[in-house]
Formats: structure tokens, C-alpha cells, sequence
């Protein structure tokens, strides 16, 4: 496996300038002379959840070893939290979708095969990714092209969408700050910006959702379906929020509910989407 951390300001010198650099942990698995060497990868960028806030060691690096395990390169992106807000975590995941396929035959990447991927408010800021990244402007400040910037699908782990009735209203809050504009706001409704250009998706939720409630992923799927953008979609009728893995690789045992483990069987099935239908 080739392990590396790169700094994203080091290599696109337009994004906001932040207290600390953005950090972009790379795990791609190792090509083997014995089976073949020009062989390529897909590619998951990840971000982790927290509310905006944060980013949760629980959804970042077992995340990534997990996919590496199955053959799937992971880029696990520390997002800028608490205090920084829209568009600096848009243009940070754009920035290392661009990164990745910039650099893609040297980490024998698949450039056509690179999908975002976020657990909760992480999911939030993967599909705006997903929504937006056709908008020149954000290539603009990147110094890159549009299609460098362009996720091929989404992986949206009980992800935060709307903005409207079934909010989690703390992601907005330090995502736009206090009293964000109501068009923002608007916008920032994932649900509504759908368009011909969003890619595909692997949507996960599950019905006991209590922090963000699974209409949440119903209202995306529903608004990619109209539109016959391709989707897959799991609502497990058990489960907590976070629950990354659903198992003791990111949890205490104790905490391992039976509801957890009934909805391991998601990453399995994500495997599969990114490697057939991605």
C-alpha cells in the first residue's frame, strides 16, 4: 500500500487561506508484478462526519483501510470545521478530486472512476460537491479545468441533504454561521439542486435515524429518480446515526448494537456499486 499525506494549499494556492493547511491522507493499494502492473484503481474520496464541526477519526482512516482491502484507493479529506464556512469545504473536496485525478497514473488512479464519499454533515459536503461542481467559477479559483473537479459518483452515508423541515439544523449553523442568508440556506438544500450533471449515488440511512432523519436520503433519491439519474439505495429499518462501519473496528463493543450489525452489509453492497456500476 502507498501511504502519504499532502497538503492541499500546496498545490492549489487559490483556496481560502485557513489557521491550519488542509490535509489529504492517501491510501492506494500496491500494484503486484504477478498479477499486473498497469493495473488501475477506483477511488473514493472521504469525509468524515461531525457536524461541521469536525471530522470523526471513526469515518477516516478504518473507512479507508476497509476500501484498500477490497481494492478501492481512499483519499481521506480533513475538511476545514468549526468556523469555517461555505464554500471553503466545497472547494476542498473539488480540490482533491482534482488532485486525484491529476495525479492519477502515478497512484495508478482510474480517473473516470473517482467518486466523493461523506458520512453526515461529510455527506453533506461530498454531494455539494456532487451538486455544484460544474460551476465554473469554483475550477476558477482551483487554477484547474471543470473536468478535473468532476466527481464520477457519490457514496452518501446517512448524510445531512435538506435544509428545510428534517434538518439537522447545527450542520447549517456552522457551515453558514448564525444567521446565514435565506438563498444560501436555500441552496445548501441538496435536495433542490439537482440537475443532469449530478452523478450517480450509493445512498445509505437508516429508518431510526434520530440526529438526521432518513427523509434526508428519501428526498435526494427521489429527486435523482426524477431526473433518471442512477441510484442505489439502502434504508436499514434499524440503527443509530454514525455508525461508520457498524462494527467494534470504530465503536466499543458494548456499543455494537444488534442494530448496528444488521446494517454491515451496507459496505459490502457499496464495494460492488463502485466497482460494477461506478
Amino acid at each position: 500500500m502507498h501511504y502519504e499525506t499532502v497538503y492541499l494549499e500546496d498545490h492549489f494556492p487559490g483556496l481560502p487561506p485557513q489557521k491550519e493547511k488542509t490535509k489529504l491522507t492517501l491510501y492506494i493499494p500496491g500494484v503486484c508484478q504477478e498479477i499486473d502492473l498497469s493495473k488501475k484503481f477506483p477511488c473514493a474520496v472521504v469525509c468524515p462526519g461531525g457536524g461541521y464541526w469536525w471530522t470523526s477519526g471513526r469515518e477516516a482512516e478504518p473507512v479507508a483501510l476497509r476500501l484498500v482491502g477490497n481494492g478501492i484507493a481512499a483519499a481521506v479529506l480533513e475538511y476545514t470545521c468549526g468556523g469555517a464556512h461555505y464554500p471553503v469545504q466545497l472547494l476542498q473536496v473539488l480540490a482533491s478530486v482534482a488532485y486525484m485525478r491529476k495525479h492519477s497514473e502515478e497512484l495508478h488512479i482510474d480517473a473516470e472512476k473517482i467518486s466523493v464519499m461523506g458520512f453526515s454533515a461529510g455527506g453533506h459536503a461530498a454531494c455539494s460537491a456532487g451538486m455544484f461542481w460544474h460551476e465554473k467559477k469554483w475550477a476558477d479559483i482551483l487554477g484547474v479545468s471543470v473536468d478535473d473537479v468532476r466527481p464520477d459518483g457519490m457514496v452518501l452515508c446517512y448524510p445531512v441533504i435538506t435544509s428545510g423541515k428534517y434538518a439537522h439544523r447545527d450542520s447549517f449553523k456552522c457551515l453558514l454561521g448564525d444567521d446565514p442568508d435565506p438563498a444560501l440556506l436555500e441552496k445548501m438544500s441538496l435536495e433542490k439542486q439537482v440537475t443532469d450533471k449530478t452523478p450517480k449515488a450509493f445512498i445509505w440511512h437508516t429508518a431510526e435515524d434520530g440526529l438526521v432523519p432518513a427523509e434526508n436520503s428519501l428526498m435526494l433519491a427521489l429527486a435523482m429518480h426524477e431526473k433518471n439519474i442512477p441510484i442505489e439505495m439502502h434504508i436499514y429499518p434499524i440503527g443509530h446515526h454514525g455508525m461508520s462501519l457498524c462494527d467494534t473496528t470504530v465503536d466499543k463493543p458494548e456499543n455494537v448494537t444488534d442494530g448496528a450489525r444488521y446494517c454491515t452489509e451496507w459496505f459490502g453492497h457499496c464495494v460492488k456499486w463502485i466497482k460494477e456500476m461506478l
